[in-house]
């Protein structure tokens, strides 16, 4: 199990992605229509300086329950683990360990 401080630092990510979502999309827009280099170098500048973790591709997929960052079922939002243990107890219907 990861560090307190880890997944707290992922939550507090994951609210200023959400805090700062509809200003990117429109910053982005913005250079994708814009015609000159020079405002695109502009609306740019203004987009780096957002929040480095305001970013959605800083987040990271963790467990639900453990914040294992690894092995990771985004069907689920659960570790490998956690899946394995809770389809084993019966907690996930329709799914059945396979054997050949």
């Amino acid at each position: 199990m990861p560090k307190k401080s880890i997944i707290q630092r992922e939550k507090k990510r994951q609210k200023l992605v959400i805090k700062y979502l509809v200003k990117r999309i429109a910053l982005k827009n913005e250079i994708k229509h814009s015609r000159s280099t020079q405002q695109k170098v502009n609306l740019n500048r203004k987009l780096q300086q957002f929040p480095r973790d305001s970013s959605p591709v800083r987040l990271r997929n963790r467990c639900l329950i453990t914040g294992r960052a690894r092995g990771y079922f985004k069907d689920f939002g659960l570790s490998r683990h956690v899946l394995r243990e809770m389809a084993h107890q019966g907690f996930l219907p329709g799914i059945t360990k396979s054997s050949w």
